[in-house]
């Protein structure tokens, strides 16, 4: 008998084992691939409260629309007949007004400041050099148009307590030398951190495993059985699993695993990509989001990512090169000195998007001992700490740290 098993050896997953083990829990984590091989390795490695704004934003989907035939833009929806995209599509519409933007986004705001503080911690505790830099973010912008909707979005976010400052493009310039003579402003995100991933992730995972966890990767899920209103059995390539409790937490796999245990879970796959380079004499200091571009550039170590785009294609991974190379030149549009990049690694993943998007935290109702960890979109790594304290607090029956009740995990039937 395994007392607890892990589904997911992404941040979330690794994260709930960690603070599992912290408690003397007796846990197995499988991945079928390795730790942090998934989006938990190549995204632009961002811890931002400042940026708690649900996918499904205010004019969002009108201007998704107005993308749609652009095989360059920031955020794309790939035309084909799908029921499940078709009814996401739905959902995401009707949750891109006012009003469910100011109710999410203090839900977003304090899961990542208690992940941050987290973050800090966990960091300290273990000792992990994965490159965490808290020294907020800089947004830039090049187009008046571009630089009044970011202050109109600023204002409304600082209604919510979030500490962000709206820069004139001088002060941004001071801020970051490297920004181009024609950026007409910026905006600081004061509160915003940021690090290397999938050192992070590997590092907390050595950590579990030091506690006592038990983390099987190479391990591919085959068949989920179930009696009554329990998972009963999960198999595995490397044999049987009987837990008390299972914890789903495969990411943007979540919704197709649900699926065999009958849970509507909606999640749509959103292709994301990153371009890591070796960082040049001439680097940016903090990380920057390149305002109209929707790319950011973070600083890693001996390594700067360009990361950036919103792909809804389903589940297909081909890399397009005119992404790619549209990434690398939104760099040269607002920094000086980007023009030589020698590339290390170009990099895809799938970011797993609720329609309303808020995650799924929480225990299921269908199930006792089933618990769900997904559909974190875009702040997947941001979220990643708490989002493990509070499933690993679900699991021990403790009271959880947060309210939960918004982030209902069967709250689509």
């Amino acid at each position: 008998m395994n007392d607890i098993l892990i589904i997911g050896g992404g941040v979330i997953g690794v994260s709930t084992a960690y603070f599992l083990a912290r408690k003397g829990v007796s846990v197995t984590l499988i991945e079928k691939g390795d730790v942090a091989a998934g989006s938990s390795y190549g995204n632009a490695g961002l811890v931002c409260p400042c940026h708690s704004v649900p996918l499904p934003a205010p004019g969002m989907l009108t201007q998704g629309i107005k993308w749609l035939f652009d095989p360059e833009s920031p955020f794309y929806v790939k035309p084909r007949l799908d029921a499940d995209l078709l009814a996401w599509l739905w959902r995401f519409r009707s949750f891109s007004n006012r009003q469910a933007f100011d109710r999410a986004v203090p839900l977003l705001r304090d899961l990542q400041r208690a992940s941050l503080d987290l973050y800090q911690t966990i960091i300290e505790r273990e000792n992990l050099a994965c490159y965490f830099e808290k020294s907020g973010g800089l947004m830039l912008y090049r187009t008046a148009a571009g630089f009044e909707h970011g202050q109109k979005e600023t204002a409304v976010l600082q209604k919510h307590g979030l500490q962000m400052k709206v820069l004139t493009g001088d002060e941004t310039r001071q801020m970051e030398p490297l920004v181009r003579p024609d950026v007409v402003g910026g905006i600081h995100y004061e509160e915003d951190a940021h690090l290397t991933p999938d050192l992070f992730v590997k590092g907390l995972a050595a950590a579990a495993q030091a506690q006592g966890a038990n983390l099987l990767t190479q391990t591919e899920l085959l068949d989920l059985a179930r009696e009554g209103d329990r998972i009963t059995a999960v198999t595995t390539t490397r044999g049987t699993f009987r837990p008390e409790q299972v914890v789903l937490a495969a990411g943007v796999w979540s919704s197709l695993l649900a699926r065999q245990l009958g849970l509507k879970l909606p999640l749509q796959p959103a292709k994301g990509y990153s371009v890591t380079v070796k960082r040049p004499s001439l680097s940016p200091q903090t990380h920057l989001h390149l305002g109209e571009a929707k790319v950011v550039v973070t600083p890693m170590g001996p390594h700067l990512r360009f990361a950036g785009t919103l792909e809804l294609a389903g589940y297909d991974l081909s890399i397009n090169q005119r992404r790619v190379q549209a990434i690398l030149r939104a760099a040269d549009d607002y920094l000086t000195g980007m023009e030589e990049k020698e590339i290390v690694e170009i990099w895809r993943g799938l970011r797993p998007c609720s329609p309303d998007g808020l995650p799924y935290i929480g225990r299921s109702i269908t199930y006792s001992n089933l618990i769900i960890a997904a559909g974190h979109a875009m702040l997947g790594l941001s979220l990643g700490p708490i989002t493990g304290q509070l499933a690993a607090a679900l699991v021990a029956g403790e009271r959880p740290s947060l309210d939960l009740a918004a982030f209902d995990v069967e709250r689509f039937g």
